[in-house]
C-alpha cells in the first residue's frame, strides 16, 4: 500500500513547490468518504453483475501496485511531478 505521495511544481519562474502527502493519516480523514464510495461500489457491482469480491480484490491489487508509480505532466513552462512511494 502507498505510504507517501510527493507532488512537485515547477513554476516558470524557476521556483519548485514540494509537497509531502503521507497517504494514511488522509485516508483516515477522509474514512466517511470511503464508506460511501465502497457502499457506491457495491451497488454498482450489482447493477451489472460483476463479483463484488472479484472487484474489490481486483482494486487492492491495484492500491498495491501504486508504489513505485510517477506521473509527469508538463504545460508550457510549468511542470508537475507526482511520485507515489
Amino acid at each position: 500500500m502507498p505510504q507517501l505521495l510527493t507532488v512537485r511544481v515547477k513554476r516558470p519562474d524557476h521556483r519548485a513547490i514540494r509537497i509531502w502527502v503521507p497517504v494514511l493519516p488522509v485516508v483516515l480523514v477522509l474514512t466517511p468518504v470511503v464508506v460511501l464510495a465502497v457502499l457506491g461500489a457495491v451497488v454498482a457491482c450489482l447493477m451489472f453483475g460483476v463479483s463484488v469480491v472479484r472487484a474489490f480484490g481486483t482494486g487492492w491489487r491495484v492500491v498495491c501496485a501504486l508504489p513505485g508509480t510517477r506521473v509527469d505532466m508538463e504545460y508550457s513552462r510549468t511542470a508537475v511531478l507526482v511520485a507515489i512511494r
